[in-house]
């Protein structure tokens, strides 16, 4: 009798430890779900009201009216310089630059610095047309550049400028630029 009884005893121990081996099952199965969920899903952050439309970046993608406003601000503190400003010009270029052509840009920069450091030239750039390709990164500015000595406009040329982004999670990142050659219209 007391064989039968611990025969029954064992047995309901079994089917509980049966029991909650299911369910540990079932919760690390869920669990490995919900984190393969969140490491899948997009992200977003909602950007602070710069235009009049809402803006936000995604993990999916950047889209081409963010990329439109960050390529036009760039565009203008990149070509809009001055002697007098060149250092505080230097570093916040560098600061949107991607780390891994941070070195490429910065060499960059500091030839431009060195080339105008302690002159009177300086220039500015009107933008006359952005175009952007969300999804290669890219994106193109056309505008005229005039280049003062002191206060008078010594040129004044129709320039067009390529820049190249990068994506890394939410951060866009400048990872390169370029002067582009102008398309001549045909005047058949």
């Amino acid at each position: 009798m007391q064989a039968q009884i611990a025969h029954q005893t064992a047995q309901s121990h079994l089917r509980q430890r049966n029991r909650l081996a299911l369910v540990a099952g079932l919760l690390a199965l869920s669990s490995l779900v919900s984190f393969g969920v969140a490491a899948t899903r997009d992200r977003e952050v909602v950007l602070v009201p710069i235009a009049t439309q809402r803006m936000t970046v995604s993990s999916a993608g950047v889209t081409a009216s963010y990329l439109e406003l960050v390529t036009r601000d760039t565009a203008l503190m990149l070509l809009n310089r001055s002697p007098q400003a060149l250092d505080y010009w230097m570093s916040a270029i560098l600061q949107l630059a991607d780390p891994a052509a941070h070195g490429a840009l910065k060499a960059e920069l500091v030839k431009i610095v060195e080339e105008q450091r302690g002159s009177d030239v300086a220039q500015a750039f009107m933008i006359n047309s952005l175009s952007v390709d969300p999804k290669a990164l890219t994106s193109e500015v056309s505008g005229t550049l005039k280049t003062f000595v002191g206060a008078q406009v010594i040129a004044s040329e129709e320039r067009r400028f390529t820049f190249r982004w990068t994506q890394r999670g939410l951060s866009l990142a400048l990872a390169g630029f370029a002067q582009a050659p102008i398309e001549q219209k045909d005047r058949t």
